[in-house]
């Protein structure tokens, strides 16, 4: 079955926010887990607890950013192109964070001494806490649009310098929408850690996910307010038919107020994602609270999808805006590969995603269970 250009530009818009949203859920659960490791493990034991919930499924997880990754490349080669050169630094950081991972979860237990332990432990919580408060200030910068434009051969070009590229992007709004990661993730793993665990980690847990929801509710709530009153969106003025070749420099974009609010008078359906984003932490809060941890974690993984997909509907059709050459902007209409490289890969998704899906689940059921203080106790060999 052959679908049409157009079709398949919109179809990679979902599949890629699919596996960003995938990523977020699985990984971001564990970085969520990772970062209130120090503070809900008083003890070596239970701190061991804390990681065994997360030890046997990490590195499974974190391939979902490397797809992510990969699909942006094959997919959006123009925005992989630009983001990769704008935030190379942003980007580097990330994966020197990301580095202390695996050596936290392998090393941590290689030697008996409570001060090796304890430093493994904090770098794991670096390792985890780093990443998710960039992809946050990530996703701030593209709402703010970035100081980019590009050149007759689309090559991407850049405002200052490479060593002055990362401070421009710790501004205030980056900045809040990377607390409203950080929050929202340690929500997320304080949720999966209230799910696996027992007392007394699981009681301690439930006044972290109180904190870091009602955090990542309120750092939503004021991010929204801040886009409707303080930073101008982006429009598409003209541009090609969507289903033609593409071509970035093609069409007319201007900066307005209130441009990124648009879709949600338009598509009145759209407003389902914000309102999740706002009620999910919410409801898995009280959820908490009444000892319902396996609801209250698909209400946190729904609250999760809301925060990105608001994220997604509101720059709808951009994915990478912008501000200093708004026809530069690149969309979900004109940033794409061919139609032959986007029907491809539209089929092996179809064919390997249920796959890689049943095995995840199938891992995840074999290895279920409570983390018991008595498991670490007796089972040191195999215990983090």
């Amino acid at each position: 079955m052959l679908i049409d250009y157009e079709t398949l530009k919109f179809i990679w818009w979902i599949l890629v926010g699919a596996l960003l949203i995938g990523f977020a859920i699985t990984d971001g659960m564990d970085m969520g887990v990772a970062s209130l490791l120090p503070f809900v493990g008083r003890t070596d034991d239970e701190r061991r607890v804390v990681i065994n919930v997360v030890g046997p499924h990490w590195d499974g997880n974190q391939v979902w950013l490397i797809t992510a990754g990969g699909a942006i490349f094959a997919a959006w080669p123009d925005v992989y192109a630009a983001a990769f050169s704008g935030f190379y630094m942003a980007m580097l950081l990330v994966l020197f964070a990301l580095f202390f991972r695996p050596l936290g979860f392998d090393y941590r237990a290689k030697i008996d001494d409570a001060r090796w332990r304890r430093v493994w432990d904090w770098a794991l919580f670096a390792g985890s806490i780093i990443p998710a408060l960039i992809f946050g200030v990530a996703f701030g910068n593209l709402l703010q649009g970035v100081p980019f434009h590009l050149d007759e051969m689309l090559r991407a070009h850049y405002e200052g310098s490479l060593l002055t590229a990362l401070l421009p992007l710790l501004n205030p709004f980056a900045l809040l929408a990377g607390v409203i990661s950080v929050a929202m993730l340690c929500m997320h793993g304080g949720v999966w850690l209230q799910l696996r665990t027992t007392a007394p980690i699981s009681e301690r847990v439930k006044g972290a996910i109180t904190l870091m929801g009602l955090v990542a509710v309120l750092g939503f709530v004021l991010g929204g307010v801040w886009i409707a009153y303080g930073i101008d969106g982006f429009r598409v003025v003209s541009q090609p038919a969507p289903g033609g070749v593409s071509d970035p420099l093609a069409k007319t974009v201007v900066m307005e107020h209130g441009a990124w609010l648009a879709i949600y008078s338009k598509v009145p359906l759209s407003m389902l994602a914000p309102a999740i984003g706002i009620g999910g932490p919410l409801v898995t809060i009280l959820l908490s609270r009444l000892n319902r941890p396996g609801l209250g974690f698909v209400t946190s993984a729904l609250s999760v999808a809301g925060i990105i997909g608001t994220a997604g509907l509101s720059m709808f059709p951009f994915i990478m805006p912008s501000k200093t050459h708004p026809g530069s902007s690149l969309t979900v209409w004109d940033a794409t590969s061919s139609h032959l490289t986007l029907t491809v890969m539209f089929w092996v998704v179809v064919i390997f995603l249920p796959l890689v899906l049943i095995y995840t689940v199938w891992c995840y059921r074999r290895m279920w269970g409570k983390v018991t203080l008595d498991h670490v106790q007796t089972h040191g060999h195999s215990a983090y």
